[in-house]
């Protein structure tokens, strides 16, 4: 039988690489996403022809009502969740100096960034505590897609820093409260990443690539991303609950 996996912000950017990944290892998923489905479809077809089944699961993960019914469709279709993937996340509408910024873009990130994270893990964890006690050879695990702002401070977006931060706990916490029932917990620290959220700061970081910004001096790839969870969401590291995957070619090594 297949394994399942759920990829919040799966139809594109970072999401959509981990979920290639995950489907040529087999795996069926369930993407999760803001946008229609029609809009979707090239996204989907793609992870189709590499041998996914592929479920859509519209819905805005910040909301308790939507996240409780993206589960209980996966639950209809598949009747069974074996990874959980938190990768959705939004930048600042504006990014503005912490001097200036406003609760409400604080809100807005924080409830999508961290939040969502945050209950869509305790869904997947009750429901993968059940399904363990059901099934003998359950393997069940769930994944933080993080990033390097939670410990690299940038403060003309200090929302987002602080719900990195926040996501960077909360997979120590749930690593914590799952090791009874061997379900591990993983953060996966992205670093510099070519997809839409970046391509505005395109021109800022092909200069301090070019200048030795990371070790090897290089955009990160969605892929990249990609590799690393599939090799957590296989098992690979089946004694490393709670541990941080730096994905950052090198950025934050510190150097003389």
């Amino acid at each position: 039988m297949k394994r399942i996996a759920l990829i919040t912000g799966g139809s594109r950017g970072i999401g959509l690489g981990i979920a290639k990944c995950l489907a040529k290892q087999n795996f069926d998923l369930a993407i999760n996403g803001m946008r229609k489905e029609e809009d979707t479809l090239s996204s989907l077809e793609e992870l189709k022809a590499l041998g996914a089944e592929v479920l859509y699961c519209r819905g805005d993960v910040g909301s308790a009502e939507e996240r409780q019914g993206i589960m209980d469709k996966i639950k209809s279709h598949y009747g069974r969740l074996n990874v959980l993937v938190n990768n959705a996340g939004v930048a600042p509408k504006e990014r503005k100096d912490i001097l200036e910024a406003t609760e409400e873009s604080f809100d807005y990130v924080l409830k999508t960034n961290l939040n969502s994270a945050y209950f869509l893990s305790q869904l997947a964890a009750n429901w993968m505590i059940e399904q363990k006690g059901k099934t003998d050879d359950f393997a069940g695990s769930i994944i933080n897609v993080s990033s390097i702002s939670a410990t690299v401070a940038s403060v003309n977006r200090g929302e987002y820093c602080v719900a990195k931060a926040g996501m960077s706990m909360a997979t120590q916490l749930f690593a914590v409260r799952l090791g009874e029932f061997n379900i591990p917990v993983y953060e996966v620290r992205p670093g510099v990443i070519a997809t839409d959220m970046t391509s505005g700061v395109k021109e800022k970081y092909d200069k301090l690539i070019g200048e030795g910004l990371m070790v090897q001096p290089r955009w990160g790839l969605p892929e990249d991303v990609g590799l690393a969870v599939t090799a957590l969401a296989i098992g690979d590291f089946p004694y490393s609950t709670g541990q941080v995957i730096m994905v950052d070619g090198g950025l934050t090594l510190p150097r003389l």
